[in-house]
């Protein structure tokens, strides 16, 4: 016996203890790698400075055209004698614009048009997460799931793209998940670290594991009863809007044409039943009560990126064609920035009805969310009581019981369609596409749905790629390509040789971003550090453009920017930069896509509604009936981002003269600071 158990303990030293070790240093190694962290690095483009003469030049970007320029370009793809479009895109929210990007950067001859504003539908109302879905993950390997699988791994690759490509708009955030059973920590242990192994090089920091007290500490609103400990992984966070405002104007900047605020309002056939081009309308003329002509648009492919009303577009083609959109509502709650930590988040990935929730920090608030319902299609849908309940009542499971999450405390509320959809090619019609889905119609309409915002560069290659191949489209090297950084040394890397390069591709405000660049804005333009850091993570490099926008205060400290509210540090150099760069057309275009106001706080939106519209009213000329139409509009859109009924009606002078009847809503009567002294 004793030989033998001597011959065991000498093989355990041999192989078993050092592979053991090897195994535990490999996974170490793997875990702490050096990465490239997007943010993290210098700036491709360093800030300006102050030359040897004491002058201080600032950056000098290359001009986008404004959106009347981008109109006239439109009218002239009617006449014969000019060339028509190679794509026509309809749709300018995520998809939509990243198809016109992908197709521009090919050197295609490219045109997007979008009836409302740049991301006003779903791309503005997502959870703000750039993720490759863990819950996915975790279907994948207890249904043996391949394609699910793929589908996560792929959505981890384009995470990284999506960082790299914008990182002022983009970051990472560590996402805490608690436990409360022992026996969870490996069953998530092993969880976290195959995301970690399956983003390899793509990933951004490695998960781990937090003791109790740990966890406290890091996210002190947590619950402490029957807390064991918790793990934390990390995913993309970004400004969803913001990027797509931002990707749209760097398709312009790429030669794009451009238009927010154009309804299709019909399709053009050939004599061969095929379609050549549409017909568009432009709705701020009549707001403005000009005489509004429709533009004939011709074009060799019609892409229909409409997100929830992709069905309204394929009917415009078919009438006979049977509805592929299975609408979805996803409601988010915004809640005061103290019920979470500035940068941690929370998923409970076990809610009461089996449905996963996010509590995540977001631009100074925190959000909560999502929902998952069928709905019905409609512009700006109204959150539903119960659907606000429910997820007050799943965050409140997770916090210490002396942290109330009241109905008051809820700043603002949305709900956001997603559009799942069905494939009318497949043999069971009803059952839903995974992913996203490309589709061609007899007459020749592509649509692309479905997907998520995570995915969407990889959508608009596939879509751009069908069209190629369907239509014969020729691509080609651009070589006039903008210099996006505003110098003629940087570049992205990017070869535009009529191949896919939105991978490299970065946009605009990307290249002169870093962590840093929010100092030497302060030290030019005197602008508060909160409204700096503000700028430069929603502008990148393009923040010096809006500093200089600000109006000077005519004090020490802050120098310039006006606030155009006091909670928050959006400030009235964004307003001009929004109309004169961004084409912003209307007041909601600015309070919920510009900014983010609208999203973080509905009765703030409020109470800046005159201040936006003033400066609106002055950049674009609008005669006093435009100001009130902007009034009206602007108050029944804020209904959809949860403002109280009691402020619905309020005017523009009882707003003005602070004399809104706050008495009557929820918030008001929550708050014992408004009780009469004993």
């Amino acid at each position: 016996m004793a030989p033998t158990a001597s011959r065991a303990r000498s093989a355990f030293r041999r192989f078993l203890l050092p592979g053991a070790v090897a195994t535990t240093a490999a996974v170490l190694a793997y875990s702490y790698r050096p990465r490239d962290i997007p943010g993290h690095s210098s700036p491709a483009v360093p800030p300006p400075t102050f030359g040897a003469d004491g002058s201080f030049k600032l950056p000098r970007f290359p001009r986008v055209k404004s959106r009347d320029e981008q109109l006239v370009d439109l009218r002239k793809s009617s006449q014969p004698d000019s060339v028509e479009y190679d794509m026509l895109i309809i749709g300018g929210g995520a998809t939509g614009a990243g198809v016109a990007l992908d197709a521009a950067t090919r050197g295609l001859r490219v045109a997007v048009v979008e009836r409302d504003d740049f991301s006003s539908g779903t791309s503005s109302k997502s959870t703000k997460l750039v993720h490759g879905g863990v819950r996915y993950l975790e279907k994948a390997v207890w249904n043996l799931d391949y394609s699910q699988y793929e589908l996560v791994k792929e959505a981890l690759k384009e995470r990284k793209y999506f960082l790299q490509t914008a990182p002022h708009l983009s970051s990472w955030l560590p996402i805490m998940l608690p436990l409360d059973k022992w026996w969870k920590a490996p069953y998530y242990w092993a969880g976290t670290k195959f995301y970690d192994f399956l983003a390899g090089s793509e990933g951004i920091e490695s998960s781990y594991f937090l003791t109790r007290s740990k966890a406290l500490e890091a996210f002190p609103m947590l619950k402490p009863t029957d807390l064991v400990g918790a793990l934390v992984y990390y995913d993309g966070a970004h400004n969803d809007s913001r990027m797509n405002v931002s990707i749209a104007m760097t398709a312009a900047l790429y030669g794009a044409t451009v238009v927010n605020h154009a309804e299709v309002t019909d399709l053009i056939k050939n004599d061969q039943g095929k379609l050549c081009g549409a017909k568009v309308k432009d709705l701020v003329a009549s707001k403005d009560g000009r005489s509004v002509d429709e533009i004939t648009i011709r074009a060799k492919s019609i892409i229909n990126c409409t997100g929830p009303f992709t069905d309204s577009i394929r009917k415009m083609d078919d009438r006979e064609c049977r509805d592929i959109v299975a609408p979805a509502s996803g409601v988010h709650v915004i809640l005061p920035g103290y019920f979470s930590p500035g940068k941690m988040g929370l998923i409970d990935p076990s809610t009461s009805d089996g449905r996963v929730i996010f509590f995540l920090p977001w631009q100074g608030n925190t959000i909560a969310g999502t929902t998952d319902s069928p709905s019905t299609i409609s512009a700006n849908p109204l959150p539903d009581e119960k659907s606000i309940e429910w997820i007050l009542s799943e965050v409140g499971h997770y916090l210490a019981p002396e942290i109330n999450v009241r109905r008051g405390d809820v700043l603002a509320a949305w709900s956001g369609i997603r559009p799942l959809v069905k494939d009318p090619k497949a043999k069971n019609t009803e059952s839903l596409v995974r992913n996203h889905l490309i589709d061609i119609s007899p007459s020749g309409l592509l649509t692309c749905a479905g997907g998520k915002w995570t995915t969407y560069r990889q959508m608009a290659e596939e879509c751009v790629d069908a069209a190629i191949q369907e239509y014969g489209l020729n691509p080609k090297s651009v070589t006039n390509a903008p210099r996006v950084s505003g110098t003629e040394m940087i570049d992205d890397g990017a070869i535009l040789d009529g191949t896919c390069q939105t991978h490299k591709v970065r946009l605009i405000g990307a290249h002169g971003f870093s962590n840093t660049l929010f100092i030497p804005l302060i030290q030019h333009f005197g602008v508060e550090t909160e409204v700096a850091k503000h700028l430069t993570e929603s502008y990148g490099d393009r923040a010096w453009t809006v500093a200089a926008l600000c109006k000077l205060t005519d004090k020490r400290f802050p120098a310039r920017g006006e606030r155009i509210s006091q909670l928050y540090p959006f400030v009235d150099g964004e307003i001009r930069y929004a109309v004169r760069h961004e084409y912003a057309q209307t007041a909601v275009d600015v309070l919920a896509r510009r900014t983010r106001l609208a999203f973080l706080n509905a009765q703030a939106a409020l109470e800046a509604l005159p201040k936006v519209i003033d400066i609106m009213a002055h950049e674009l000329k609008w005669d006093s009936h435009r100001q009130d139409l902007e009034w009206k509009e602007s108050v029944a859109f804020l209904e959809s981002m949860g403002l109280p009924q009691p402020m619905l009606l309020a005017t523009r002078k009882q707003v003005e003269q602070g004399k809104i009847d706050f008495a009557s809503s929820l918030e008001w009567k929550m708050y014992s600071r408004h009780d009469k002294p004993e």
